[in-house]
């Protein structure tokens, strides 16, 4: 029952769309062809494995970028997880009864209800308010460095530079106390 499979060419001719002479014809000219190649040492460019080569190369170079790409954002993922967890274990008692703290992020002012003692420790440096998820937590300046470390947009209010710039030698208002801890 098994049926024997036909070349190309013999499926044509039994067919009837070409001659026996044809057929002849054709393969002896691919013979020519291939033997004048041996004779003459010539190599002839296959245009179809070309494009495949090419399109190949062109697969994994583009694989390679994905593949980078999603290194990245894995790393950022494992960053950010980082971040979170830092702020969950070294957050600090916020006072909701407490004075209001007033704070810019992205240009808008925001508010935290923090206790007296902190809210000076914020503005002397000592404590660091930081973005944890849509909330703000405080924590102490050496865990904010930590966190800037790891993701910098994450710290959003460290006063410890602002701290250290004040004390200049030259400064002709060194003497005069900026009053930078006004309740708005």
């Amino acid at each position: 029952m098994s049926k024997q499979k036909l070349s190309l060419q013999e499926q044509l001719l039994k067919s009837g769309l070409v001659s026996s002479a044809q057929a002849k014809s054709v393969k002896s000219d691919k013979r020519k062809q291939v033997q004048q190649q041996r004779n003459n040492n010539v190599i002839v460019v296959d245009e179809a494995k070309e494009l495949v080569k090419k399109a190949q190369a062109e697969k994994i170079l583009r694989d390679r970028e994905l593949n980078q790409l999603r290194v990245q954002h894995e790393e950022q993922k494992h960053l950010f997880a980082q971040v979170k967890q830092i702020i969950e274990l070294n957050k600090l008692p916020k006072d909701s009864d407490g004075l209001a703290y007033h704070f810019t992020d992205n240009n808008k002012i925001k508010t935290l209800y923090v206790s007296e003692t902190m809210r000076e420790q914020i503005i002397r440096g000592k404590l660091a308010i930081v973005r944890l998820g849509d909330g703000y937590e405080v924590v102490l300046s050496n865990v904010a460095e930590k966190i800037s470390l790891r993701h910098i947009a994450s710290v959003i209010v460290d006063n410890e530079q602002a701290v250290a710039d004040v004390v200049k030698e030259d400064d002709p208002y060194a003497n005069y106390q900026i009053p930078d801890d006004m309740i708005w």
